[in-house]
């Protein structure tokens, strides 16, 4: 399963880790994907939603 939100697309992102002495190595940037009970067409699904668009009220979270 890919740490991918269903509202926004956003997703782990990659470059470099740059050190003091210009070194550079691979890294990623995971982003915050959580788990949630959402409606999704009327019907409670779970879906991968990141926090921003939680926060932003863009999903109708299921109790």
């Amino acid at each position: 399963m890919a740490k991918k939100c269903v509202v926004c697309g956003k997703g782990t992102e990659t470059g470099f880790a740059v050190s003091h002495s210009n070194i550079k190595t691979k890294r990623t940037w995971k982003s915050n994907v959580q788990k949630v009970k959402a409606l999704v067409d009327g019907t409670p699904r779970r879906v991968n939603v990141c926090t921003r668009c939680l926060k932003a009220g863009k999903v109708q979270r299921v109790v």
